[in-house]
């Protein structure tokens, strides 16, 4: 079975060396390492050269900005049986490529297969434990965790972008969404090509053990990390709801939306919500929601 890596990156060649060092040290190296850049990247691309003498490394140039665009451009020039797919800002264990295999060996119905990705910020590590990960629950609430899975592997339905991989066979017809908005991150593409493929019928496994250090750095677009903005927020939520009226069961789906009208999260406020918004005068919070859905209805 081979075994190609994809890793977007751009400006970000600090975190790129940390992670294609750790690729270095997998006690089951990979057959190829695609590393996606742009052109005008200078730093990047000089990164990937200094590294090609070390790892199977394969530059793919990509004019386009979103890591969708990334993405796709990278799948087109993958030869392995399986992608396995990580951020530039994490940094995979060493045994994250064989255990991976293991799962993709051991049962052909496997699509996609992911694992924890343990955060380190503000000089530490988050910490915490979680048994659901990667599932919506049967009224709809989305439950994400990836970060804090523990327990044995199991189905889940959605994988996270900074520690996920697919057989090629599985994410090859799908690819990622070209609809998806935004001009970076394009936040909810992980969760939809995940669903995407277990729409198609095959599985999807968590293991907390298939793990990688995940550093999160500063995104060059206008979803920046822990900052409002507009576009960000709108896009975000059309993303997921894309993601989710596509690939889900009508039933789930029917569930979610529900859930996201009457309840909804902090980021797209259902009913409840926006009322208790009122009775606390929180005027930020009703702020973001009309901006972000006065900009949904002016792109719509």
């Amino acid at each position: 079975m081979r075994v190609s890596v994809l890793i977007p990156s751009y400006r970000r060649s600090a975190d790129l060396v940390r992670c294609l060092a750790a690729l270095a040290l997998q006690s089951r190296a990979a057959d190829e390492v695609l590393v996606v850049v742009r052109g005008e990247d200078a730093e990047t691309v000089s990164v990937t050269r200094d590294w090609q003498d070390r790892l199977p490394l394969h530059v793919v140039e990509v004019a386009a900005p979103g890591q969708v665009q990334a993405l796709n451009a990278g799948l087109a020039r993958c030869s392995g049986d399986v992608v396995a797919i990580t951020d530039d800002d994490a940094a995979p264990h060493s045994e994250w490529l064989a255990k991976i295999v293991v799962h993709f060996e051991a049962d052909p119905k496997v699509g996609g297969v992911g694992g924890r990705d343990w955060v380190h910020e503000n000089g530490g590590v988050l910490s915490g434990e979680a048994r659901r990960v990667g599932c919506f629950s049967w009224f709809g609430r989305v439950v994400g965790n990836h970060h804090l899975g523990v327990g044995a592997p199991r189905e889940v339905d959605f994988l996270k972008g900074a520690n996920l991989s697919f057989r090629m066979a599985a994410i090859g017809p799908v690819g990622f969404d070209v609809r998806l908005r935004g001009s970076g991150a394009q936040v909810h593409n992980d969760m939809a090509a995940s669903l995407a493929v277990k729409c198609a019928g095959w599985k999807i496994i968590y293991d907390p053990s298939v793990a990688v250090d995940h550093f999160p750095a500063p995104r060059f677009d206008e979803d920046e990390r822990n900052k409002f903005d507009v576009s960000a927020a709108a896009n975000r939520n059309y993303n997921f709801r894309l993601a989710v009226g596509d690939n889900l069961p009508w039933w789930r789906r029917s569930a979610v939306h529900l859930w996201l009208r009457v309840v909804g999260v902090k980021a797209d406020p259902g009913l409840l919500r926006v009322w208790m918004m009122l009775l606390k005068n929180d005027r930020i919070g009703l702020s973001r929601h009309r901006s972000v859905q006065n900009f949904l209805a002016e792109k719509s």
